[in-house]
């Protein structure tokens, strides 16, 4: 009988311990929400990739299907938010004539892009959130949001300013 292989990738005991006393319980958890058995078991695997950058979390968990459900909620709520700005990004796509139409390639840079930019402002209100667009990617004048939002010129002032903030620390986490 010859030896096991190694993994290639070193999984830590408690993560190991995880995945085979909840992999099953969490898979049928996800196919009961979405309805879907390919994208629960899709959800699964991301769930338990985002579990092995957190090893000190697992470690001492009390409750670890509650963690997961959490961990679980979380991802399907980030990707719901990607499906979101996925299909509006594809209906101003089908809106543009087809000789303005970016190329397959570029199309994905810019939808990774939105990603991107969604991901960075997770977190921000509505409005702050609202006023960071209207200023960076319409260009509108803080004055022109203030009338577009309905807010004073200050509060303008004080949404780009909370926004800055939020991309200046969000860009300093590793």
């Amino acid at each position: 009988m010859s030896p096991t292989p190694a993994p290639l990738f070193p999984v830590p005991g408690s993560v190991n311990a995880l995945y085979h006393d909840h992999h099953a319980w969490l898979l049928g958890w996800l196919r009961r929400r979405l309805h879907h058995g390919d994208q629960a078991a899709d959800l699964v695997q991301d769930i338990f990739v985002q579990v092995l950058g957190r090893p000190e979390q697992i470690n001492g968990l009390r409750q670890p299907r509650a963690w997961l459900s959490s961990v679980a909620k979380g991802l399907m709520i980030d990707r719901l938010r990607r499906q979101k700005i996925e299909a509006n990004y594809l209906q101003a796509l089908a809106q543009l004539p087809e000789p303005e139409a970016p190329s397959p390639e570029r199309q994905l840079i810019l939808l990774q892009t939105l990603m991107q930019i969604d991901a960075l402002l997770n977190g921000l209100s509505g409005n702050v959130r609202t006023a960071f667009l209207l200023s960076r990617l319409e260009g509108l004048t803080y004055q022109a949001i203030a009338l577009r939002l309905g807010v004073s010129l200050s509060s303008v002032e004080k949404y780009m300013a909370q926004a800055l903030r939020h991309c200046y620390l969000a860009r300093l986490e590793p």
